[in-house]
C-alpha cells in the first residue's frame, strides 16, 4: 500500500470565504483520495504566539469593512503597491515565521494550501531557511481585485480563480509556469446535487410553487434588512429565506419583522447547499466565495453591499458576465426583481444562464489534485533562489533576534 500523504490547509476566519475555500478543498480531496490522504485545517492566526494585532485582525475585518469602508478602502489602496507591499511582506514574516514554523513542525506535511493573503511570505522565508522545504500552493479568493500581497514568487503554484486574476500575479511577479486558472473552490455538495427545487423546497418546509429568493447576511452585510423590507410589501409573488449567518442582531431583527410574505428565517446554516438548489435569486455581498458559489449554482445575483477596493472586481465580474446586478438601493432592487420576474422570468433566466457559463463547479477537485500532485513530488528546486534570499532573510530576523536555525 502507498504511504499516506499529508497536507495542511492553511486558513483564517477573517469573514467566511477563506474558510469555505479550505473546507471545499478538504471535501474534494476526501473524496477523490479517501484514507490515502490525511488533511488538517488550521488557522495559523489562532497560534498563541501569534501577535495580537494579526490574531485580533480577523474580528476587527466586519467591523471595520461595515462601519469604515472609506478608512477600510484608503488602507487597501495604499499598502497595494510595490514598496508598501514589500515592507508589509517583511512584517508578516517576522510576525508570522515562529508561529508558522511551529504549526509545520507540528503537522510535518507534504504540501501546504493556504488560502489566507498574509502567509504567503512567512512560508517563503521558512522554505528559504529550511533543510526540508515543503511544497506550498496558494489559492485566491477574489475574481478580480486582488491585492498584491497575495503573490509572491517563493509559492510552488498560484492558482487563480479568472483570467483577470492571471494576469494580475504574471504582472506582480510570480512565474508564469506557476500560475494556472482553475476556479476558487466551492463545495462539491453546491453543483453535485440534481434534485428537482420544487422537491428541495418541500422537503425544507417552504411553498414548493413561488419564486424562492435566498437573502444572505452576515455582520458586515448591512444594508440586507432595508432590501428585505422593500421585498416584503412589494406583493410580489416571491417567497424569501433570510439567513442571518451568525450574526445575532440581525437574526433577531428578522425574526420581530410582521412578515406579509411568505418568510422563512435562520440564523446560521450549514445546510447552504440545500439553500440554492432550492432558490432562484440570491441577495448577498460581493465577497468571492459566495458569488463564486451562485455562479457555481446558477444563481442570479443582487449585490447589496460591496467592500470599496476589495470587492470591486468581484461585483464588476457578475455584472459584465450578466449574472447579476449591483443594487444601491431597496427601490434599485425592487426594480430588478420586477424586471426579472416579467414577461414569465425571461430576464431570471438569462441570467442564470450566464451564471451558469461563469460558474466552475468542478474548481475544488482541480484544486485538489495539485495539492495531492505536490504532496507526491515535492517542493520544486529553488536551490539558486534559495541561495539569493537566504542572506537577507537571516539578516531580518537577527535584526529582531528571531531564532532561526
Amino acid at each position: 500500500m502507498a504511504e499516506s500523504r499529508r497536507i495542511l490547509i492553511l486558513t483564517a476566519d477573517a469573514g467566511f470565504g477563506h474558510r469555505s475555500a479550505a473546507n471545499a478543498i478538504e471535501a474534494a480531496l476526501k473524496e477523490r483520495h479517501g484514507d490515502a490522504c490525511q488533511i488538517d485545517v488550521v488557522n495559523a492566526l489562532d497560534n498563541e504566539r501569534t501577535p495580537a494585532i494579526l490574531r485580533d485582525s480577523q474580528a476587527d475585518y466586519d467591523r471595520i469593512a461595515k462601519e469604515s469602508p472609506d478608512l477600510y478602502k484608503l488602507g487597501y489602496e495604499a499598502s497595494d503597491a510595490p514598496a508598501p507591499a514589500t515592507i508589509f511582506e517583511n512584517a508578516l514574516t517576522v510576525m508570522l515565521f515562529g508561529p508558522m514554523r511551529e504549526t509545520l513542525q507540528r503537522y510535518r506535511p507534504d504540501a501546504v494550501v493556504t488560502t489566507y493573503p498574509l502567509y504567503q511570505a512567512p512560508l517563503a522565508a521558512i522554505n528559504a531557511l529550511s533543510k526540508r522545504p515543503v511544497p506550498v500552493i496558494t489559492v485566491i479568493t477574489d475574481l478580480a481585485t486582488v491585492h498584491r500581497i497575495w503573490f509572491n514568487n517563493g509559492v510552488d503554484q498560484c492558482l487563480v480563480p479568472t483570467e483577470t486574476v492571471r494576469q494580475l500575479a504574471v504582472e506582480s511577479g510570480v512565474d508564469l509556469d506557476k500560475v494556472e486558472v482553475t476556479g476558487l473552490p466551492v463545495n462539491p455538495a453546491i453543483t453535485r446535487d440534481d434534485r428537482d427545487p420544487a422537491e428541495v423546497r418541500r422537503a425544507l418546509g417552504w411553498r414548493p410553487d413561488l419564486t424562492t429568493v435566498l437573502a444572505v447576511g452576515s455582520k458586515r452585510v448591512g444594508h440586507l434588512p432595508d432590501v428585505l423590507r422593500a421585498l416584503n410589501h412589494a406583493a410580489l409573488p416571491i417567497q424569501i429565506a433570510a439567513v442571518a449567518g451568525g450574526d445575532d442582531d440581525l437574526h433577531q431583527h428578522l425574526q420581530s419583522v410582521e412578515w406579509h410574505t411568505p418568510t422563512y428565517v435562520h440564523n446560521f446554516v450549514r445546510n447552504m447547499p440545500d439553500l440554492m438548489r432550492a432558490s432562484d435569486v440570491i441577495v448577498c455581498k460581493a465577497g468571492g466565495l459566495i458569488i463564486t458559489e451562485s455562479l457555481a449554482r446558477g444563481l442570479p445575483m443582487l449585490l447589496v453591499d460591496v467592500i470599496p477596493g476589495q470587492e470591486e472586481g468581484n461585483a464588476q465580474y457578475v455584472v459584465d458576465g450578466g449574472a447579476g446586478r449591483r443594487v444601491e438601493s431597496p427601490v434599485d432592487a425592487l426594480e430588478t426583481l420586477f424586471d426579472w420576474l416579467d414577461n414569465d422570468g425571461a430576464l431570471l433566466a438569462e441570467a442564470a444562464r450566464n451564471a451558469r457559463k461563469l460558474g466552475r463547479p468542478d474548481a475544488a477537485y482541480a484544486v485538489a489534485e495539485r495539492a495531492w500532485a505536490a504532496s507526491q513530488r515535492g517542493p520544486r528546486d529553488y536551490t539558486e533562489r534559495y541561495a539569493q534570499e537566504r542572506p537577507r532573510l537571516s539578516a531580518l530576523l537577527k535584526l529582531f533576534n528571531l531564532p532561526w536555525e
